[in-house]
């Protein structure tokens, strides 16, 4: 196993780092990538079918996504109190609808709708093929960030065998497809990160031709296109492309490099990383601009601005006027619900979310072969693989504080960016839920990746790399055994109810 989080001083002048990539074997990664995909693809795909219906959230971003396809907006569809299957038809009632999270993730369910059918294979599909790919982005960045394709398999099997990215990956929820955009534009921001260091190693400047800072700007702005949660990972990744660019400038010998960033990078910056997100983010509600059946869609129109507010197009004005109200829905969001949890609590699973459980299932039923029998979604990830990483994550700070090491500092940021920003809606009352948290999966299989590079060293010592491939190894196989062990309660297969008790660890996870 080799890994480069330690680098051997360079002679003066002062050192100009080499991608870590640069010396790896494109053709070698990529079949590792793509067979750590085919894994996570088999888990994610087989019996997506089931459980039949629509389960937990799928009744409303299913049927939004159905009506994308008919309207090319989301309206409201018949409901009725005392019948959930009313709503699970997604009739549409024919009036706007006012749904609180933007489009792009429904167009992405819609679309597997379009190529499969509205069914349950059809409108998972999208989710199933949005989490395959996430693994596939991970292993490529982690890989990138160690100069180790060991590591980064590491990471996306780690990431394959997560409980929770399993089930997000399995139902029609938006919760996965922010994972992938987030992890891509990470990925490509480490891309540009290493271009930057190559052109200023070879004399040059970083310059306006940065290809990766524009794929970092269009996934963020697919992110937050998906859910306004995207907006916490534009900061941070806007952060760390700021400070890896005058750590670059630092390392090739500039005196002033924060002042000469600041100068000739920063506007670029904001263009690509500010700018061009709120341009994809405004593309991604073409629908509701082009439809009369926007929620809200005809504020601008009838009610005429004056002074500088004229200026701007009566479809802007609307669609401010909309988010005005999206946010108001969002800060009020207190009301109580058996399987609300609080952020801090995230990270130990102490309340995953029950999207399915048939109630009094008997022998005969959904084929049971026990006097009784449960079958269930239980939204959890595996705890070998979120437990095992706290500890590592808290190294990696103490790292990142002493040695000012980029990619323990990244993977701490990243960490804390998917959960911190919760909290003072936590203090305010508002009910959240452990899926919330699905953007720290990626980012704690960076950490663990991250964890077993710094036991390896920098590969040199055969006593080091042997254990490290023991502390690896041995820990994702206490993941995988993990996962076999709940599988079963992640994705609705029929069990006796004993051993569904047995797999229910903490009376808060019922």
């Amino acid at each position: 196993m080799t890994a480069t989080l330690e680098r051997p001083a360079a002679p003066e002048p002062p050192p100009r780092e080499v991608p870590p990539t640069a010396a790896l074997s494109p053709v070698v990664g990529w079949v590792v990538a793509l067979a750590v995909g085919l894994v996570a693809g088999l888990l994610r795909f087989l019996r997506l079918d089931l459980p039949a219906g629509r389960i937990f959230d799928e009744v409303y971003y299913s049927c939004d996504a159905q009506n994308l396809l008919r309207f090319g907006v989301e309206v409201a569809t018949r409901s009725d109190p005392d019948d959930a299957s009313v709503a699970a038809l997604c009739e549409p009632t024919g009036e706007p609808g006012f749904v609180v999270h933007p489009p792009l993730g429904k167009w992405a369910i819609a679309l597997g709708m379009r190529l499969l059918g509205e069914d349950e294979l059809g409108w998972r599909a999208a989710a199933a093929l949005a989490g395959t790919l996430t693994v596939v982005v991970l292993v490529r960045l982690v890989r990138r960030m160690t100069g180790s394709t060991v590591l980064g398999a590491y990471a996306g099997l780690l990431l394959a065998m997560d409980g929770l990215h399993l089930v997000q990956s399995r139902v029609a929820m938006l919760d996965v497809f922010l994972v992938l955009w987030v992890v891509a534009a990470v990925a490509c921001a480490v891309a540009d990160r290493d271009q930057v260091r190559a052109r200023l190693a070879a004399g040059g400047a970083p310059g306006l031709r940065r290809p990766w800072l524009v794929g970092t700007g269009l996934c963020l702005g697919a992110a937050v296109g998906t859910k306004w949660s995207g907006l916490y990972f534009v900061a941070a990744v806007g952060l760390l492309v700021l400070a890896w660019e005058v750590g670059a400038r630092r390392a090739a010998g500039e005196a002033t490099a924060l002042r000469t960033t600041l100068v000739r990078s920063v506007p670029l910056m904001l263009g690509l990383l500010v700018v061009l997100p709120v341009a994809v983010y405004t593309a991604s509600w073409t629908g509701w601009f082009l439809s009369d059946l926007g929620w809200s869609r005809q504020h601008g129109a009838e009610n005429p601005a004056t002074g500088l507010a004229a200026l701007v197009p009566e479809g802007l004005r609307s669609l401010w006027h909309y988010h005005q109200e999206v946010y108001r829905f969002h800060d009020g969001l207190s009301a109580s619900h058996p399987y609300a949890s609080r952020p801090l609590s995230w990270l130990v699973l102490a309340r995953p979310v029950s999207y399915y459980y048939p109630q009094g299932i008997e022998q005969g039923e959904y084929g049971c072969a026990a006097a009784a029998c449960s079958r269930e979604v239980l939204a959890v990830g595996t705890p070998a693989l979120w437990w095992a990483a706290l500890p590592v994550v808290l190294v990696l700070a103490w790292r990142w504080a002493t040695r000012r090491d980029w990619r323990a500092g990244a993977a701490v940021l990243l960490v804390a960016t998917a959960v911190l920003p919760w909290v003072p809606a936590d203090l305010d009352g508002r009910t959240m839920f452990l899926f919330y948290a699905l953007p720290v999966v990626p980012f704690l299989c960076l950490a663990l990746a991250l964890g077993v590079g710094l036991v390896a060293g920098d590969g040199s010592s055969r006593r080091r790399r042997t254990l490290a491939v023991a502390v690896g190894g041995g820990h994702l196989a206490l993941v995988v055994a993990n996962l076999a062990w709940l599988y079963p309660v992640l994705a609705a297969v029929t069990i006796p109810l004993g051993d569904w008790q047995a797999r229910m660890w903490f009376s808060s996870w019922i």
